[in-house]
């Protein structure tokens, strides 16, 4: 049984990671760092070019017992690999989430409107409206000179984004847009047409509910 440790420097995945990047290693080599050992009679590299053979063929159908089925694999390694498919997948999922409506933005953000604390978030999204991040810009009292511009937009700017939410929460569980909202929203509105990037929303966040700028047709 070869663990990577005993493998030729050449040969080495997590070298090789560590000199290239993850994106350098083929699929076997990936699955290879994940296993950590091969079995008896096995080497690592050779059990994971199995196993990878075997995703290439049936991926939507592999299961526990197909794995297991692979001689030597036993069940702690298979449960490994479903393990971290399933992981993944579940962040690709929540990656390629779409925002299309206020209530939607609502959902995503649903912990910030019962915060005892003012947080003012941005949504960054792609062109088929995807969310890319999602990020708190600051926490505190919501007035135009605690919100900057370039502090909302930098972000956006690096994620390539085509279009960002804004979003904010009431503690005191007001659903009306004050004064200071509304200059926020027209400021970083004229932003948003100088760096290209459409500004689609702002949403306040309350306990019962939402309140959106561009329902109420204010964007």
């Amino acid at each position: 049984m070869t663990a990577l440790r005993d493998l030729h420097k050449d040969d080495k995945p997590r070298e090789k990671l560590l000199n290239k990047g993850v994106q350098a290693l083929k699929n076997d080599e990936l699955l290879a760092i994940l296993l950590g050992s091969g079995v008896q009679g096995k080497d690592v590299r050779k059990l994971a070019k199995e196993i990878i053979a075997l995703m290439d063929t049936d991926f939507d159908k592999l299961s526990l017992e197909t794995l297991c089925a692979i001689h030597g694999l036993g069940i702690a390694k298979a449960s490994q690999i479903l393990a971290s498919l399933e992981l993944s997948k579940r962040y690709l999922i929540r990656s390629n989430k779409r925002i299309t409506s206020a209530g939607e933005v609502y959902e995503e953000l649903k912990e910030f409107s019962i915060k005892k604390q003012e947080h003012f978030l941005s949504i960054t999204l792609d062109g088929a409206s995807h969310i890319i991040n999602t990020r708190t810009v600051f926490i505190g009292t919501l007035n135009q000179s605690m919100v900057h511009p370039r502090e909302v937009f930098t972000d956006a700017i690096a994620d390539r984004a085509a279009g960002i939410i804004i979003a904010h929460n009431h503690p005191s569980g007001t659903l009306e847009a004050s004064r200071a909202d509304v200059q926020i929203t027209q400021r970083l509105k004229e932003v948003s047409k100088l760096v290209g990037i459409e500004l689609l929303d702002h949403v306040i966040l309350a306990k019962d509910g939402f309140y959106s700028f561009s329902d109420e047709g204010l964007l």
